[in-house]
């Protein structure tokens, strides 16, 4: 149990390093559609939970090395732990892609907006301001993770890959 626990830490750490060096050096304005790409992937091997671990480490990082403001904490844990939960309840990569457009893009997008505001001074603006950012920065991103799983998924089964990367049991993976 220890070493599974110590694999998914380690795992973690791997993504959210991969989402921070990704994010950094792929850049477009307004827009961290590896952050996404990251979230998708974690929430498919390491579930909910370790998904928003795996966003919030990474939008830490964003925020503490890049000087990043608080949207790259805010606009990505709600979309990991939406996708996370989706993937788990139905076990379909689709569903994880969706759960990731749809928390970053509406739920981390209208969440933000008030920590903007007392954080950062943001005018009185429509609560909706990030939404146009946010999903087509999590569809990319999401649309992404789903075609490089996809195409890995070709050589062995996502099921296969995340019990050789943290040991646990095949559980049956539709797409």
């Amino acid at each position: 149990m220890k070493q599974i626990h110590l694999k998914k830490m380690v795992f973690t750490a791997l993504l959210a390093s991969l989402g921070y060096v990704l994010s950094t050096f792929v850049y477009f304005p307004r827009m961290a559609p590896f952050q996404h790409f990251v979230n998708v992937i974690s929430a498919v091997f390491l579930g909910p939970v370790g998904a928003v671990c795996c966003a919030a480490l990474t939008g830490g990082m964003r925020m503490l090395l890049n000087g990043s403001t608080i949207l790259a904490v805010t606009g990505a844990v709600f979309g990991a732990g939406l996708s996370g939960i989706l993937y788990r309840k139905t076990g379909r990569l689709f569903m994880a892609v969706i759960g990731e457009i749809i928390g970053t893009g509406i739920i981390s997008a209208i969440v933000s907006f008030p920590i903007m505001k007392i954080f950062y001074g943001l005018p009185d603006v429509s609560p909706f301001t990030y939404i146009p950012f946010f999903i087509p920065s999590s569809a990319m991103g999401a649309l992404l993770a789903f075609l490089f799983l996809k195409a890995v998924s070709r050589r062995m089964s996502v099921a296969d890959m995340r019990a050789k990367l943290i040991g646990k049991e095949k559980e049956q993976i539709h797409v």
